[in-house]
């Protein structure tokens, strides 16, 4: 829990110097010099591997899951505008050399590659998308309370709803991977007459799961937990994609079909 809270003000804090970046750089004129300078292939100095690829206003990375970002270069500061806005103050640039200090204050050294074959370790496509599940999956419990015989079912649908985390390199670098969210299908059967049958989101999570959590997680899972005279207890589990971060949230779904999210105990 505390982890959970100490990550959350981590976000929140991010999320509002992000902000006052953005107050602070809305009125500053770009230097096109300067941009048109890093037009090309950059590798980095120490492995001499492709880093990014600049074209125009966009820099795409090697990795086809990182998504291309927008930049711009403001005095003698490096800005790229992704899921969040991100700042790396210039060290140097001259037309075949650029550093400039990383997030975690790495300065990272770059050199313009004369190579037209290292444009090869890069995609300007779209980034590709990380599917957490790839098929529909199916959890059927069959259960018997008070004499009665029900049976509950959990269908996770694979969605087209893109979910941004923000990640950073080794060196500091932010990058954006794209995953597709779930949408979690519920419906409980007593016999042939159906109590209950309805899609469940991340959105209906939205009053008791803080948004900047919120808007970089997915719907990962859903597991029916027991029956009683309240009804069917369910768990959702929504997590930051690719880290052991998550919510676990209960669900009550009553017997006259009313969905309950985060019931008292």
């Amino acid at each position: 829990m505390i982890r959970y809270i100490t990550i959350v003000l981590l976000i929140f804090l991010l999320a509002a110097c992000n902000n006052a970046q953005k107050q602070n750089i809305s009125g500053q004129s770009e230097d096109l010099t300067a941009k048109e300078l890093l037009q090309g292939i950059w590798l980095d100095d120490e492995s001499d591997n492709p880093l990014m690829l600049i074209k125009g206003d966009t820099i795409y990375y090697t990795d086809t899951q990182s998504a291309p970002v927008y930049f711009k270069i403001l005095k003698d500061t490096f800005y790229t505008y992704g899921n969040e806005l991100t700042r790396y103050l210039i060290d140097r640039q001259t037309e075949y050399s650029f550093s400039f200090h990383s997030i975690s204050d790495n300065i990272v050294k770059l050199h313009k590659s004369e190579d037209p074959n290292d444009s090869l370790a890069f995609s300007v496509k779209s980034a590709e998308v990380i599917p957490i599940y790839t098929d529909v999956t199916k959890k059927d419990s069959v259960i018997t309370h008070n004499g009665n015989r029900y049976r509950a079912y959990v269908y996770i649908n694979p969605s087209k709803i893109k979910v941004i985390k923000t990640t950073y390199s080794e060196d500091g670098m932010s990058m954006d991977n794209i995953y597709y969210d779930n949408i979690m299908h519920i419906c409980i059967y007593e016999g042939r007459t159906c109590l209950y049958a309805s899609d469940i989101t991340r959105q209906n999570f939205e009053k008791i799961i803080s948004p900047d959590f919120l808007q970089q997680s997915i719907l990962s899972d859903m597991d029916f937990k027991e029956i009683d005279n309240q009804g069917f207890h369910y768990q959702a589990t929504i997590c930051i994609p690719e880290s052991s971060v998550c919510n676990i949230i209960n669900l009550l779904v009553t017997f006259d079909g009313k969905l309950i999210i985060d019931p008292m105990k």
